[in-house]
C-alpha cells in the first residue's frame, strides 16, 4: 500500500479537474509555487480542500463532475468556465459549485482570491452573474414559492411564526392563543415542518430554524 504524501497543515489542498489537459496544466502552472497552496490529486481532497473544475460551459458533463466531487466529500467547488449564462449559473449552483470565475479572468491573483474565499466558506461570483442569480432567486420566490405560501427556506410564514414563538418559550397551547388557532393546528404545523425537513422533533425544528437564521 502506497502512503499518500502528507500535506502541511498550514497549506490549503487544491485539486484541479479538467477534461482538457492543456487547461489543467495552465491553471496548475499559475498555482504552483504560491505560498499557502498545496496542489493535490482529487482523491486527496477532504471537506476542507478546494476543487477547481475547468470547463468551456456548464453542460451535463460539467454538472456530473461537480456532483461527483460533491459526493466524494469535496464541499468547496470553484468552477472556472469560458462561457456561462443564467441557466448555466443555476445548473452550476444546483450541482454544488460555491464559486464561479470566468477563464478570461483567471489570473494568479484572482485564482488565489477565489480560493481563499472558498476556504473561508464564502462564495465568489462576477458582479454581473451575482445580479443574475439574485434575479433568478427573486423570480423563483415570486412565481413558484409565494403562490404556494412558501419562503425560500421551504417554510410558510405561519410555520416560521410557530417556531419563533416556541423559541420564545411558549408551549403549543400558548402559541395557538397567540396565532388565534387551535393547539391541534399548531401541532399539525409542527408535524408538517419536521416531516418535510426530516427533523426529529419540535426542539430540532426550532434549533434548525435558529441555525439557518430564520428566526
Amino acid at each position: 500500500m502506497i502512503a499518500r504524501p502528507a500535506i502541511e497543515s498550514e497549506r490549503l489542498p487544491v485539486a484541479v479537474s479538467a477534461t482538457d489537459p492543456v487547461s489543467r496544466a495552465g491553471i496548475m502552472m499559475q498555482l504552483r509555487g504560491i505560498p499557502g497552496i498545496a496542489l493535490v490529486d482529487e482523491g486527496q481532497l477532504d471537506a476542507q480542500g478546494i476543487a477547481l473544475v475547468i470547463a468551456d460551459e456548464v453542460d451535463e458533463e460539467t454538472a456530473r463532475v461537480l456532483r461527483a466531487l460533491k459526493r466524494r466529500g469535496a464541499n468547496r467547488l470553484v468552477l472556472i468556465v469560458t462561457r456561462i449564462d443564467e441557466g448555466g449559473l443555476m445548473a452550476a449552483v444546483e450541482a454544488g459549485a460555491t464559486g464561479v470565475l470566468r477563464r478570461s479572468e483567471a489570473t494568479g491573483h484572482n485564482l488565489l482570491a477565489t480560493i481563499r474565499s472558498a476556504a473561508a466558506g464564502d462564495g465568489t461570483l462576477p458582479p454581473d452573474l451575482l445580479g443574475r442569480l439574485l434575479e433568478q432567486v427573486g423570480r423563483l420566490q415570486r412565481q413558484v414559492l409565494s403562490p404556494r405560501g412558501l419562503t425560500l427556506a421551504g417554510l410558510t410564514a405561519r410555520e416560521l411564526r410557530v417556531l419563533k414563538l416556541l423559541a420564545d418559550g411558549l408551549d403549543t397551547a400558548e402559541v395557538g392563543q397567540q396565532l388565534f388557532c387551535s393547539e391541534r393546528t399548531v401541532k399539525h404545523a409542527l408535524h408538517d415542518v419536521t416531516t418535510r425537513l426530516n427533523l426529529r422533533n419540535r426542539t430540532h425544528a426550532v434549533a434548525y430554524a435558529m441555525k439557518q437564521g430564520l428566526i
